[in-house]
């Protein structure tokens, strides 16, 4: 499996069983799998021939637990303990691959990837440096404080053409250069690994997979800005992520690779964890800097910038963990090498979690430009159950809905700013013809409202009058008038509020507004929501052509809203009905059907 890459030493005779103990994975049981392997290993004395390796996220996380075997790079996908007798006693002990146990889609899942940020996710053990210098890590460093000046990485991250992977884009060469350029004897490099948007993991796969190029890619920005300490702000919700990167942290310490006279060169850098509360507005870059500090996490007005004043008052870069994941790399292979992958203004590869409606959740990384057809039926598998898709999300709440005219776009940055939504961390939610999008508005608004830092009037009173709105609209009571409101205000918000956070937060409806206006006038002028999932707007019905008067439905229905007689056939009461959806689920005749 190309995409994957393969181990160092597959040539020494042993046969290495790569384990995934990603937190999907481990959710799902992969722990359970190690600990059957480790009482295989020791039962028929195999530890000479065998060693089993923890890992990283593989990305299908659809499938999981997921195990891979080499020298052969065999996949297993749905893993239980009790399946792992079968693959020893067949594949480790006598050769034989265990067909049953491998994925129909893991081809085509990995066929179109292009891994630079998960490079090393699902190939080596994240607790283990050895195994990361073995696959080229820390050269990049090496190479950048015994060859190379400060002013020789800022020009090479320049030319590349990296923008930060977590919001807006920003070229990340310019933020490195703007605080070099700074006049100060102290600097700060921050990590922001606060990673709040709902379905998104990209961010904590990397730390539970490869933590150790984080930690290098920091100290290569501490050496091209001239700062000596740096933070990795994650948060708390993260507890592997969290052990995995102390445990990296404490090594590379132990090699000489953080402190003082790093690889005994006249260059001292450090790094500390900070751990955030989950609060979402901490991952905007001030608020994520006051928290470090100590102090409430709330973002300040702009500028000054980070880069001119940030962290505790000094020069600071931010960059998220996908962002400096890509940096060893840029010094390794070059700049060239990089700006030659992804399209004119978007260099590079982006990392995308696959979420929602689609068959092959997890994780993915494509080159810029990979149209959205292409991640959702080449790599995603498509929309389960033959459903039609409708629209995806992306960006978190401050990304917007896209709908299916657009599935051929190519996505990168300005591609998906015009069509009102933007890249973000790389959340990517699909839906299908089931999902009302008025709903999902709705979803994300609750969500900035829950997570408004309560600063600024915009974000703090709009946000909550537009969730009124919606709300309105959801239950039937709301007008035309109310989706001219609804739109002004949501411009109103994006031009006041203080932070990105707020300014992006009316995105979803205004898309929504845009692509799905008429789900929003059938909520409100027929007083019905089209996909059904509005229950203040659902209608329960007996259909009489299939109903069998068997009285079933009246007999379960809690409040007695059915009435009728085995001779004359039952009804509903839409005025009693509750929607509880009882009857539908009992009638066996499939009878009763929501009447959007």
């Amino acid at each position: 499996m190309q995409a994957l890459g393969n181990r160092v030493g597959n040539d020494d005779g042993i046969i290495y069983i790569m384990t995934c103990c990603g937190t999907g994975c481990t959710s799902s049981g992969s722990l359970k799998d190690r600990e059957r392997l480790a009482a295989l290993i020791e039962r028929d004395n195999m530890q000479d021939k065998v060693r089993v390796v923890k890992t990283g996220c593989f990305g299908l996380c659809a499938e999981g637990p997921i195990i891979m075997i080499f020298p052969e790079n065999i996949m297993y996908t749905n893993v239980g303990p009790d399946d792992i007798n079968e693959i020893w006693e067949s594949h480790i002990m006598n050769g034989h691959i265990v067909e049953r146990l491998r994925s129909e889609n893991e081809l085509d899942f990995f066929s179109k990837q292009m891994r630079i940020a998960l490079r090393n996710c699902g190939r080596i053990d994240p607790e283990n440096i050895d195994e990361y210098i073995a696959f080229g890590g820390y050269e990049a460093l090496e190479k950048v404080l015994a060859e190379m000046d400060p002013e020789d990485v800022l020009e090479t991250i320049k030319k590349s053409g990296l923008r930060g992977r977590g919001g807006g884009g920003f070229p990340a060469g310019v933020k490195w250069q703007f605080a070099a350029d700074q006049k100060s004897r102290e600097k700060y490099v921050c990590c922001n690994a606060d990673e709040g948007d709902p379905g998104a993991f990209m961010d904590r796969s990397v730390l539970e997979g490869d933590p150790h190029s984080v930690i290098e890619a920091m100290i290569i920005a501490g050496y091209a800005i001239g700062a000596h300490q740096g933070y990795v702000y994650v948060r708390a919700e993260y507890p592997i992520a969290v052990e995995r990167l102390s445990i990296a942290l404490k090594q590379a310490k132990e090699y000489g690779l953080l402190g003082k006279d790093i690889l005994g060169l006249d260059f001292d850098f450090d790094l500390e964890i900070r751990l955030g509360a989950g609060a979402f507005v901490c991952g905007e870059e001030t608020a994520l800097m006051r928290s470090i500090e100590g102090n409430r996490g709330e973002p300040r007005t702009k500028p000054p910038f980070p880069a001119v004043k940030g962290l505790f008052g000094k020069p600071t870069i931010l960059n998220n963990v996908e962002t400096l994941a890509n940096v060893p790399q840029i010094i390794m292979n070059g700049p060239e090498w990089f700006s030659s992958i992804g399209t004119e203004k978007s260099k590079g590869t982006k990392v995308f979690a696959l979420g929602g409606k689609i068959n092959n959740t997890g994780l993915v990384e494509v080159p810029m430009g990979t149209t959205l057809r292409e991640i959702l039926y080449d790599i995603g598998g498509g929309i389960p159950n033959g459903k039609k898709f409708k629209a995806v999300q992306t960006g978190g709440p401050s990304g917007g809905c896209i709908s299916a005219d657009y599935i051929d776009t190519p996505i990168d940055y300005d591609s998906l700013l015009a069509l009102e939504s933007m890249m973000g961390s790389g959340g990517m939610i699909v839906m299908d013809e089931d999902t009302c999008m008025v709903d999902i508005a709705k979803f994300y608004l609750e969500f900035t409202v829950d997570e408004s830092c309560g600063k600024c009037p915009p974000c703090r009173i709009g946000t909550k009058r537009m969730l009124e709105m919606l709300t309105k609209i959801t239950e039937g009571e709301g007008t035309l008038e109310d989706l001219d409101e609804l739109e002004d205000l949501a411009h109103n918000i994006k031009k006041g509020a203080l932070c990105g956070l707020g300014q992006t937060a009316p995105n979803p409806v205004l898309s929504t507004l845009k692509y799905f206006r008429d789900e929003y006038e059938a909520h409100v002028v027929d007083k019905r929501c089209p996909a059904g999932v509005c229950v203040a707007l659902q209608r329960y019905v007996i259909n009489p052509d299939i109903c069998k008067k068997c009285g079933i439905c009246a007999s379960v229905c809690p409040i007695g809203c059915i009435t009728g007689d085995r001779e004359n056939g039952y009804s509903i009461d839409s005025t009693k009905c509750i929607k509880c959806g009882t009857c539908v689920e009992k009638c066996p005749f499939k009878a009763i059907a929501k009447n959007a």
